[in-house]
């Protein structure tokens, strides 16, 4: 009951600062624009003076342009929402105080952090599911139904590498005094992951393969990516984990 509680208090906060819409906003307008920016770009370009000649070079737009300007739009947005809004989860709390006070009843700092972590969960689950169906929809509409299944785990996949990206964030934030701090450190480790994944032997490891994994699945020939899911769990674990002991080491 605590827990849910908390958990409670944690939606209606995302709810009450906008966060949620805003979230759900974003990803769910490049999901709806995705498979018409990749129908019309080859219009765009010939309104655009002197762009015919760029036009002529551009191939005419398919099923699988339109699900490669999706991935690339949710995929950027959506890690850097996961960022932006995760940065002052805690740190934020303890720079007004309130943490302390909540923290004086009853609730474990364990359910502290696990109530924010499932919070975005369930707010970045919501959006991407909005997204989901706005980018299959438009997509059969303008050219050809994607593989149901196929769409949906590849949906899931990406929300997964969000939800790493979250927890990274959510632990700078535990760790910081200052939201710039958490989500300067949380910038750093996108570039450090960026760079580690720069090595072929590295990449297939890393999170952002599990994108590859899911774009994939709408190709002829899936490749899976099992060592990239256990890392991004793991990432994830040890982030919350470390996160908990952090946060009881504080003194408030």
């Amino acid at each position: 009951m605590i827990f849910l509680a908390s958990l409670r208090k944690e939606l209606m906060e995302h709810w009450r600062t906008s966060r949620f819409m805003v979230l759900a906003i974003v990803l769910t307008l490049f999901g709806l624009i995705s498979p018409l920016l990749a129908k019309y770009i080859p219009e765009i370009l010939k309104a655009v003076p002197g762009g015919e000649q760029f036009a002529g070079l551009v191939p005419t737009p398919t099923m699988t342009d339109a699900i490669s300007q999706y991935i690339k739009n949710i995929g950027q947005f959506g890690i850097l929402l996961a960022l932006l809004l995760s940065m002052g989860a805690v740190v934020n709390e303890k720079e007004k105080g309130t943490a302390a006070l909540v923290l004086v009843k009853p609730l474990p700092r364990g359910f502290f952090i696990f109530s924010k972590f499932l919070s975005l969960v369930i707010i970045f689950f919501i959006s991407l599911l909005l997204a989901g169906m706005g980018g299959y929809y438009y997509t059969a509409l303008i050219f050809s139904p994607p593989d149901l299944s196929a769409w949906i785990g590849l949906n899931l996949l990406m929300w997964l590498v969000m939800l790493v990206y979250v927890a990274i964030t959510l632990l700078f934030s535990t760790l910081m005094k200052s939201q710039a701090a958490a989500i300067g450190l949380a910038f750093a480790s996108l570039l450090i992951l960026a760079a580690i994944g720069a090595a072929p032997s590295f990449a297939k490891l890393l999170p952002n393969q599990l994108i590859n994994w899911g774009a994939s699945l709408l190709s002829p020939t899936p490749v899976s990516a099992w060592p990239a899911l256990w890392v991004s769990l793991a990432i994830i674990f040890i982030c919350l984990f470390t996160a908990c002991l952090a946060l009881n080491r504080q003194e408030f």
